[in-house]
């Protein structure tokens, strides 16, 4: 029904436009009247019965363009008339919108004739649709027409260009995305009716700046907008950016035409290895350091600087049994450190290859190849000082050994080079031989000596290499110094008096430089003549000396 009503409004158009005064059948419908007189269409007003009562109310819906030109008052080519004309004078008038209320005078009726006049032109995006009332009276009152409703409904034309609804508009993609991906809708409004082709509106791609790698970078669907990825070739490192000149047009892309830009920002996708600056390397590292830097590994990388997609990370993948290599990301991001974790020793092994691998700290956003890098480390001899195993050495021997006893066996060890022994012997009882570390009696030993402390004499042992810088290593060699009866027991006293006419007992105390074993409890007694008049006595658990007087 709405198509009919607007093909019936069309040829009402077309006949004001042509200013035809012929009667035209139209299809009857609410919105045409059939009847034809003084070669206009008629709304007439249903049959009524004289007085004022009230029938049901009748809506006839008129149709006319928007932005008529004029002039005006311009007649509508619609006549109201009245059956009652035909028997007495009547008068017509109007009531409602655009009538005697806002915007009043906007339509207007000849009370004789009731022909509709517009006194302007309509704009349909202001305002599309008009009701009224028409109504008609005897001119002697007798009778009465009820009210018609009319409704006035604004054609549209296509008078509205389409407008974007921002300018530019901007969106953003990652480099890796594939053909089809959506990254952004541009949408332009159209003010004219949307249920006609004067606001059907679409879009197309003018241009592309750049045009590389290919012209076609990005499609746009004319019907929602959407602009999508349309070729593979994106390269954020190459082209970060584009600006795409775009179109709306209405009427299906035939009519009314606006331009306007839409900016497409080129996000990074890890798209791009990392790269070692040097394929190979050969570098050198003393033996036995522990942390020691071996070697720094620049790579570049062509991401997006401190993004995850550029930040390297580091693996060695070869050459590293054992564990003594570790290889960690500089500060930076763009660097390899290798660093000793273990003591590297040169006469186990005087060279090692690594193979070194660099990637990212996110994963490729697509397969890349790989860079690795070759490094020799060549270990680096150190004149290592000699070693005493065990660094401290005891042994137990008597103290009355004779000169030139072999005592022990005192060795250190030097992977190196070739060494030499010494010993630091304060009491000068030993010689070593600087060869083969046999240790032997010298001088006297004495574990009285005041160079023995608690039995313990204790000598220092000296091996030093051959190099051009002499190292050296010391052990200890303990001697327990086993005691012998080798010290007589000594009276603290060498003469004594007594009083004859009355003698005291004398107590004399006697010492014994031997140990326990060798020393008290002391027997004692008076020699010669002398025990017929004295008697000699230990007492303190034999280690004091009495005298005492017999006579």
């Amino acid at each position: 029904e709405e198509i009919i009503n607007m093909i019936c409004s069309l040829l009402l158009l077309l006949l004001q436009v042509s200013k035809q005064r012929t009667c035209h059948s139209i299809y009857k419908c609410t919105v045409c009247i059939t009847e034809c007189h003084q070669d206009v269409p008629v709304l007439e007003f249903p049959k009524s019965s004289v007085g004022l009562k009230r029938r049901n109310f009748v809506t006839h819906p008129i149709f006319f363009p928007e932005n008529d030109r004029g002039p005006f008052p311009r007649k509508m080519t619609v006549q109201i008339k009245s059956l009652i004309a035909k028997e007495a004078p009547v008068w017509y008038s109007i009531t409602g919108e655009g009538a005697d209320q806002p915007p009043k005078g906007l339509f207007t009726v000849d009370k004789n004739s009731g022909w509709l006049y517009v006194s302007m032109p309509l704009d349909r995006e202001k305002k599309d649709k008009y009701e009224l009332q028409a109504h008609a009276v005897a001119q002697d009152g007798n009778v009465k027409e009820q009210p018609v409703d009319i409704v006035i409904n604004v054609i549209d034309q296509n008078d509205n260009r389409p407008i974007f609804t921002q300018d530019p508009f901007r969106g953003s993609v990652a480099e890796a995305s594939n053909i089809g991906f959506e990254i952004m809708t541009v949408t332009a409004t159209d003010a004219d009716d949307p249920s006609t082709d004067n606001a059907d509106v679409r879009y197309t791609i003018l241009s592309q700046i750049p045009a590389q790698p290919n012209p076609n970078m990005f499609s746009i669907n004319p019907v929602s907008g959407a602009i999508l990825v349309g070729a593979e070739g994106l390269d954020r490192e190459k082209y970060p950016e584009y600006t795409l000149e775009i179109q709306a047009a209405d009427m299906r892309g035939n009519g009314y035409a606006v331009k306007g830009n839409a900016v497409i920002t080129i996000t990074d996708s890890n798209d791009n290895a990392p790269q070692f600056e040097k394929t190979s390397y050969n570098v050198s590292v003393p033996e036995n350091k522990v942390g020691a830097v071996v070697v720094k590994l620049p790579v570049t990388d062509e991401d997006e600087p401190q993004s995850s997609a550029w930040a390297a990370k580091f693996r060695i993948v070869g050459g590293n049994s054992g564990g003594l290599f570790n290889v960690s990301t500089g500060l930076k991001k763009q660097e390899g450190i290798i660093t000793t974790v273990k003591p590297l020793d040169f006469e186990r092994n005087s060279k090692y290859t690594l193979l070194v691998i660099v990637e990212n700290e996110i994963q490729f956003a697509k397969l890349l190849p790989t860079s690795t890098a070759t490094v020799t480390v060549n270990v680096i001899d150190v004149n290592e000082a000699p070693v005493f195993d065990p660094e401290k050495k005891t042994i137990s021997i008597p103290e009355d050994q004779k000169v030139g006893n072999e005592i022990t066996v005192y060795t250190a060890s030097d992977p190196d080079t070739a060494k030499s022994q010494k010993v630091n012997d304060p009491a000068d009882w030993l010689d070593v031989d600087e060869d083969t570390g046999l240790i032997k009696v010298k001088n006297p030993m004495d574990r009285e000596s005041p160079l023995v402390e608690d039995g313990k004499y204790e000598v220092l042992i000296l091996a030093m290499d051959d190099g051009v810088v002499p190292a050296t290593g010391t052990g200890t060699l303990i001697i327990n110094v086993e005691d012998v009866n080798d010290n007589t027991p000594t009276v603290n006293s060498t003469s004594i008096s007594f009083c004859h006419t009355d003698p005291q007992p004398v107590v004399l105390s006697i010492t014994d430089e031997d140990g326990p074993r060798y020393s008290d409890p002391f027997h004692g007694e008076i020699m010669g003549i002398s025990k017929d008049h004295w008697i000699a006595t230990i007492i303190n658990a034999g280690k004091l000396l009495t005298i005492i007087s017999t006579s």
